[in-house]
């Protein structure tokens, strides 16, 4: 295995290098969040009353702590961001957001109304309206479905753990990889009371297709950080949420058809998608760059 050969100013990243603290993250991530989720299993109530809902909220943003963890731990070290990072500025990739929003929603929306084709139950908005209406308005909605959830995981599962896996394997292979893992963290959910998967129930067809239903939405976020980074992964993240709760999706049939159009929609765009360059990162301290023999160098940066 070869190990990060140093110039004079310059630090060459291996693959090895690049994935590192991907094992931190996942051990912090899980640690986090199971720690949280089972206090407030111990004790009891509802998701939403007191004093489970501290807890149970704190649990939700463990994939954010990992990530800060992750990267505490690579300014420590002075390591450099994985080549695959694609960074949170400025820039005409943003324009991505909005159609990987629009796209989204459309892949709920036509897998909900396929889905009584093969008798699934018809969708409407009156449980959305309801929803909205028990939460206080349009706009506490908005910032409920962006926070739970989005902003509380894109960080990590996305913007930390996705481009230290591509390090290694392609970008189907790490979203699939990814949402499996993604799948499992869910899992203490299933037993917190009112959460919708313990409204589903692990040991049943609508845990089931919970658990396989995340594994599309890994794709599609997957896809959109590599087209905008973690602002478009927070957009496809929430367009899912938001939409599926307008829609008051709970049947295993509806489920299974939304995953499955995600999967037609996703596949094709992540093998079509052409590998991007990576940036070549410049070394913290400003001297000449100076060539480095027996490979092609890539320098260290200290963002991203």
């Amino acid at each position: 295995m070869r190990h990060p050969r140093k110039g004079k100013g310059v630090t060459i990243s291996t693959p090895v290098r690049q994935r590192s603290g991907l094992a931190l993250y996942f051990a912090v991530t899980f640690t986090t969040t199971w720690a949280c989720w089972l206090i407030a299993i111990a004790l009891g109530g509802s998701a939403m009353s007191s004093p489970t809902a501290i807890p149970y909220l704190l649990g939700a943003f463990g994939p954010t702590i990992g990530a800060i963890v992750v990267r505490i731990h690579r300014a420590i070290r002075r390591q450099p961001a994985p080549a695959r990072t694609v960074r949170l500025r400025p820039s005409p990739r943003l324009f991505w957001i909005l159609p990987m929003l629009a796209l989204t929603s459309a892949t709920v929306l036509a897998g909900a109304l396929l889905a009584p084709v093969l008798g699934g139950p018809a969708v409407g908005l009156a449980g959305g309206q309801a929803l909205i209406a028990t939460v206080g308005g349009p706009v506490p909605f908005i910032i409920s479905m962006l926070v739970a959830g989005p902003l509380a995981e894109e960080p990590g599962w996305r913007g930390t753990a996705y481009p230290r896996m591509r390090a290694s394997m392609g970008r189907i292979q790490a979203a699939l990889l990814l949402g499996v893992i993604w799948a499992a963290w869910h899992v203490p959910l299933f037993f917190i009371p009112g959460t919708v998967q313990a409204g589903l129930g692990l040991i049943s067809w609508g845990g089931l297709a919970f658990m396989v239903s995340v594994i599309p939405m890994a794709l599609l976020t997957g896809y959109a950080y590599e087209r905008a980074g973690v602002a478009a992964s927070i957009a496809v993240h929430f367009a899912g949420n938001a939409t599926l709760a307008l829609l008051t999706v709970d049947s295993p049939i509806t489920q299974a058809f939304i995953a499955a159009v995600q999967v037609i929609v996703a596949i094709p765009l992540l093998v079509l998608r052409r590998d991007r360059r990576a940036d070549r990162p410049v070394h913290a301290d400003p001297q000449p760059r100076q060539a480095v023999t027996g490979s092609s160098p890539q320098t260290s940066r200290t963002q991203g």
